[in-house]
């Protein structure tokens, strides 16, 4: 309960600030301040909202499960994050800036569609912009809920709550089949973030990304103190992570000792001993066993590898007493890694489906270019860069977020290996290793209260994302659509009413389309980076930088890219089964659609007449001659 009010005076000082900005804007032109602050955003509040806005609920929530899931080699799958800052706003922030500036642009396809005079080029920007990023919507969404669950647990007026959810929507198509904690959770959190986003517009999404950021840091900060002193120094927890072995996915029957004529319901995540061997088990989904009836129906359940991990369950864990699962059938093996000792200390790291390994040497180069370079195509942080003040504000913030994210991503990758010793069996979990990681360490510590404030730090950042992409969504459908091909002449009460509405709208839809998600949320995450960079890199580059550009390459452009993405990952589904990527010739896809968005754009140029002299030298302040050269 203290980490519930902890967690609860945090929620208070966000509100408290999306109202007090919601005031500060009230003097200033409507759509300018509510989608992009003024375009005045100092050092500090640019740093920090962009550093907030890139670590999502992916760096705190998918990355963690992917680390505790695959070892050490996440080191070098992050190890491009580093320099995103550097690339990103080295490459493109002052220049997007000064064309955002004399565009008068709010928006990224504002900015393109005036650039070229062509609205079919913004029209498209636009659909690009609102279908990937609702994949980034739903990744933040389920994040969200993850943390609140977590945070929750255990607590009387919840759990009757979510046996209330259970009995309302049981039987309801799609709505009904996701557990009804999970449902209660995402509400919560949907509501929260849907309301202070729609209330305080731009300034308070930077506002409270300032605050999100310091408490991400701090979180990580105190997680890896906590976490080495509890596992007993990273030589311990290094060793012991050299001892195990990926666990198995197996079958079970779950019987009781005696029968009852009351109905028995195991919820998933509970830890079973096994029968005939002394071993544990822990359910992968919830279990029933019927009135009068010993045994339950086959369930999924994990199956621990590790002697060592086994004798921390055994000793330090609670299980359900009076229960025993019986096995049945041959277990599913990891593809790589099975069996094998340090497979967690190594590249390519074990993969439950691939032969090959999580992160083979090619994957491993297309990730530090997948990062690096998708992250300086993502509209959302260019946002950021059409509102930074001055030109030193953006030097001093290159070297603050890039100091900002080492200090951040790397500790990560330690605290989350020590999860592996510290907290067996969350496979079954994945997303939920960091609240849970978090609840645990300071519950060993003494310190139950500081829960609230660690789990705080990657609900910020989950804030923070999703903040920032409704805002994203909502202007491209107002500003873009609405305004410039619907209603000119709207007047700003009408615009604000409809960027409210879009906001929700927006909102709520993605709190419907994310009651099934994928396993891992972090493959949502890539899907909408690679898709956003894909669509707008080489785009917003040749825009930039090249005068002979014309709306038919970028068009081409922007279509090759996206398309390209979508193609591979819909070949890695039909092959897998799983959401996930195909990887040609050991190539992640972001990289072949660069590929292929850059010729799209040069031939589409070079294939029709440049654009009018006035926008070269409004835009490049060069005569056609020049250009010709």
């Amino acid at each position: 309960m203290t980490a519930l009010i902890a967690f609860g005076l945090y929620m208070v000082a966000v509100f408290a600030l999306a109202i007090f900005a919601n005031r500060v804007g009230k003097s200033k032109a409507f759509v300018s301040e509510y989608f992009l602050g003024s375009k005045s955003i100092g050092l500090w509040a640019f740093a920090f909202t962009y550093a907030a806005t890139s670590a999502s609920g992916g760096s705190f929530m998918g990355f963690p499960s992917l680390i505790y899931t695959h070892g050490w080699v996440l080191a070098w799958w992050i190890a491009g994050y580093m320099v995103v800052p550097i690339i990103a706003l080295g490459l493109l922030a002052k220049r997007i800036n000064q064309v955002g500036r004399i565009a008068g642009a709010i928006t990224i396809p504002e900015l393109l569609r005036r650039r070229y005079e062509n609205r079919n080029v913004g029209n498209l920007a636009t659909l690009l912009v609102v279908f990937f990023m609702f994949f980034y919507l739903m990744a933040q969404f389920k994040a969200g809920a993850q943390i609140m669950a977590t945070l929750l647990d255990g607590v009387p007026i919840y759990e009757t709550a979510v046996a209330g959810v259970d009995r309302l929507t049981s039987g309801i198509p799609w709505i009904g089949a996701a557990d009804g904690d999970y449902l209660l959770c995402l509400l919560v959190f949907a509501v929260s973030v849907i309301a202070y986003t729609t209330f305080g517009g731009f300034r308070a999404v930077v506002w409270t990304d300032v605050m999100q950021g310091i408490v991400m840091g701090l979180g990580v900060v105190i997680m890896l103190v906590l976490a080495l002193a509890q596992v007993g120094g990273i030589g311990k927890a290094t060793r012991a992570l050299g001892e195990m072995t990926p666990p198995h996915s197996v079958e079970v029957v779950v019987s009781r000792v005696e029968v009852s004529d009351e109905e028995i319901r195991l919820s998933r995540g509970e830890w079973l001993e096994t029968a005939g061997e002394r071993g544990v088990v822990r359910l992968k989904s919830a279990v029933l066993i019927s009135a009068g009836s010993l045994k339950s129906e086959p369930a999924e359940a994990l199956k621990l590898t590790t002697p060592a991990e086994i004798d921390n369950v055994l000793s330090g864990f609670d299980r359900t007493p009076g229960f025993i699962a019986s096995i049945i059938g041959e277990p599913e093996r990891y593809a790589y890694g099975d069996g094998q000792k340090g497979v967690y200390l190594t590249a390519p790291g074990p993969s439950r489906k691939d032969s090959g390994g999580f992160l083979g040497v090619m994957l491993a180069l297309s990730f530090f270019a997948f990062w690096t370079f998708s992250g300086a195509g993502q509209p959302s942080y260019m946002v950021r860069q059409m509102a930074f003040r001055d030109t030193v504000t953006l030097r001093r913030s290159i070297v603050m977020v890039a100091v900002y994210f080492t200090l951040i991503y790397f500790p990560l990758v330690i605290i989350f290996t020590c999860a592996r010793v510290l907290l067996p069996g969350m496979e079954v979990h994945p997303d939920r290793v960091m609240p849970e990681m978090a609840a645990l360490l300071t519950s060993n510590a003494g310190m139950p209260w500081l829960a609230g404030l660690l789990i705080a730090a990657p609900f910020a950042a989950v804030m923070s994302s999703v903040d920032s992409f409704l805002l994203l969504v909502s202007s491209g459908i107002v500003r873009d659509v609405y305004q410039e091909s619907i209603n000119p002449k709207a007047t700003e009460k009408q615009v604000k009413r409809l960027s409210y509405f879009v906001t929700i709208v927006v909102g709520v839809l993605g709190l419907l389309a994310v009651m099934h998600p994928p396993k891992f949320l972090q493959h949502l995450i890539v899907f909408a980076s690679a898709g956003l960079g894909a669509c707008f890199l080489m785009p917003m580059i040749f825009t930039l930088y090249w005068p002979r550009t014309t709306s038919r390459g970028i068009i081409g452009g922007m279509l090759a890219g996206g398309v390209t993405v979508l193609i591979l990952y819909l070949i890695g589904f039909l092959i897998t089964r799983e959401f996930g990527e195909y990887l040609l010739l050991g190539l992640h896809p972001f990289v072949w659609a660069v590929l292929f968005s850059s010729i799209a754009i040069v031939g589409g140029s070079l294939s029709q007449e440049p654009v009018s002299e006035t926008l070269r030298l409004r835009y490049f302040g060069i005569s056609s001659e020049k250009t010709k050269r």
